[in-house]
């Protein structure tokens, strides 16, 4: 998996596709923001006062953490493959689906108090 024979670097392949897989990530991050910042300016209020603002907030937040995660897990990645080590696990796509779940739930809940 190295460079070369003796340079110690992993082949420049699988750094970019960890660059690549970051670059996703941070793509995710930003789609999370681009949504909070949507929600807080073009959504009408919700039945609920704070809803707007709470899922605004929810979602830029979730892409703040979601962009520093991706940079640790970058981070992570490139010394395992420098090191030629095992490549360590990953939480971010269950937390991400976790936060989507519980995000989408609360959605549906302001949908169903708009209608009663």
């Amino acid at each position: 998996m190295t460079g070369g024979a003796d340079s110690g670097e992993p082949d420049y392949r699988f750094t970019l596709a960890n660059e690549r897989t970051f670059l996703a990530w941070i793509r995710t991050a930003l789609a999370l923001i681009a949504g909070g910042v949507a929600v807080a300016q073009l959504l009408p209020p919700f039945p609920v006062a704070w809803g707007r603002h709470a899922l605004a907030t929810l979602l830029v937040a979730a892409g703040a953490v979601l962009a520093v995660a991706s940079v640790r897990r970058w981070q992570l990645v490139q010394r395992a493959m420098h090191d030629d080590d095992v490549m360590p696990p990953t939480r971010l796509p269950a937390a991400l689906t976790a936060f989507l779940l519980v995000a989408c739930v609360g959605v549906l809940v302001m949908i169903l108090l708009a209608g009663s």
